[in-house]
């Protein structure tokens, strides 16, 4: 069964950023990638406290301690205090990758294009797991042991619930029309969504 999404709040524009690459949560600041830089966002008061001057061009994820940022063939760890990279691994499509997320000691990888997710090795970027979507990946997110993906394709985007192990849709929601969805992640009761294309707006939707 597939249901309308409900946007339950908009961010942005932000000065000088024309779109938003990748959204991870952090338990307190939403960041989000611009391209040249992670950015940090108060969900409070919807404003940005801080950047780091660091390649961000697809999925961001964090791991309780660090941030991990796609940056075209390569993902990268960072220490999110002084922007600091600490170590890279090869990304698994080398430069398709969209989504990224982190669970249990292991990230996972959106591949756009192959309409598909890989669960990594964070310290080598082995591939130890591949599921298959339908619809180009955007946003790769996990929480309270779900694994949720957003797509975008012939202009429709959905949040879907997905299983881990087999990657059946277990549940869906469809962004309202002429909205969607580039990189996404769980904080709380909603999901952090950036609005893709040149559209640098990050949209936060209810989850149920």
């Amino acid at each position: 069964m597939t249901r309308t999404a409900r946007i339950v709040r908009e961010y942005g524009p932000f000065p000088g950023i024309e779109a938003v690459h990748g959204v991870s949560y952090d338990g307190s600041q939403v960041w989000f990638a611009s391209g040249d830089k992670l950015n940090a966002l108060d969900p409070d008061s919807g404003e940005t406290t801080r950047s780091l001057d660091v390649p961000a061009h697809a999925g961001t994820a964090f791991d309780g301690e660090h941030l991990y940022q796609i940056a075209e063939d390569r993902i990268q760890k960072i220490d999110p205090e002084s922007g600091r990279v600490l170590s890279t691994i090869p990304a698994p499509a080398g430069g398709g990758d969209s989504g990224l997320a982190w669970a249990e000691g292991t990230l996972w990888v959106g591949h756009y294009r192959e309409r598909q997710i890989h669960q990594i090795d964070p310290e080598t970027g082995k591939v130890l797991r591949t599921l298959q979507s339908n619809r180009f990946v955007t946003g790769v997110t996990w929480s309270d042991g779900e694994l949720w993906h957003a797509t975008w394709e012939n202009e429709e985007s959905e949040i879907r619930r997905v299983d881990p192990e087999s990657g059946a849709v277990l549940d869906a929601m469809r962004m309202p029309e002429g909205t969607f969805v580039a990189g996404m992640e769980a904080g709380g009761d909603r999901f952090y969504c950036g609005g893709g294309g040149k559209n640098g707006v990050v949209r936060a939707v209810a989850r149920r």
